[in-house]
């Protein structure tokens, strides 16, 4: 009889403390607000990292385009020559990129390096790359056919130049560039110029005869002969008779 007390006392003592226990089980997942009960849900947040700004091209010192006038006056032997001038400063990370337009009056031929060529009253366009710390020079050849008026005239060159990709962050050219007309060009369809010792490492060619070549061989053969035959030794005799 008293085992079955005792069974009985332990079993009440397990069934006591699991209802103490189940209350504070519950209200670790619930938040009472007033007489109501909300259960709260946790939702795990994801954080999307931020798109990486892309870097746009830009100069940190600022490129030169410029015109430099060589010879301004068109005759029968001499053209017109303007260099078109482009610096990138080695300062620069990036490529200077320019597109340049040379509008031109009636009568006027343009030729140069990436040119086009423009006659009559026309433009004529080129695009160019300098690399940082670079220099670039085109050297540009202006003639004049007979039609041409003469006296003064006046080229425009516009355009734009901008940092490597980036054309948005464009700054525009405008230069001019005056010529006088005295004289037709000798052959205004030829992109060669009449003048080119005038161009920036250019040289004036002349044709050397053939005959004047195979003169001076002889000449130099016959000196070298000459001395050659000067230093041989004396020629020694030996007397054989006793």
């Amino acid at each position: 009889m008293k085992q079955i007390i005792k069974k009985t006392l332990l079993m009440l003592c397990l069934i006591s403390i699991i209802a103490v226990n189940i209350p504070f089980a519950a209200a670790a997942d619930t938040q009472v607000t007033g007489s109501a009960t909300t259960t709260l849900t946790v939702t795990p947040t994801l954080t999307t990292p931020a798109p990486t700004a892309v870097k746009e091209g830009k100069f940190r010192q600022a490129p030169s385009v410029r015109l430099r006038p060589v010879t301004d006056v068109i005759e029968a032997t001499q053209d017109g020559i303007v260099e078109l001038f482009m610096v990138n400063p080695s300062l620069n990370e990036i490529t200077l990129n320019v597109d340049a337009t040379v509008s031109v009056p009636s009568g006027i031929h343009v030729y140069g390096e990436s040119f086009g060529s423009a006659a009559g009253a026309g433009q004529v366009y080129g695009t160019f790359s300098v690399p940082p710390g670079a220099a670039r020079t085109i050297n540009v050849v202006i003639k004049a056919d007979k039609s041409a008026r003469i006296g003064s005239h006046t080229l425009q060159f516009t355009g734009s130049y901008w940092p490597g990709d980036n054309k948005d962050n464009f700054q525009q050219i405008s230069l001019t560039y005056p010529v006088t007309v005295k004289a037709p060009s000798k052959d205004p369809n030829s992109p060669d110029p009449s003048n080119p010792e005038a161009v920036a490492g250019g040289t004036k060619k002349e044709d050397i005869p053939l005959t004047w070549i195979i003169l001076a061989a002889v000449v130099l053969g016959g000196i070298a002969i000459i001395f050659g035959l000067g230093r041989r030794p004396p020629k020694t005799e030996v007397n054989l008779q006793q």
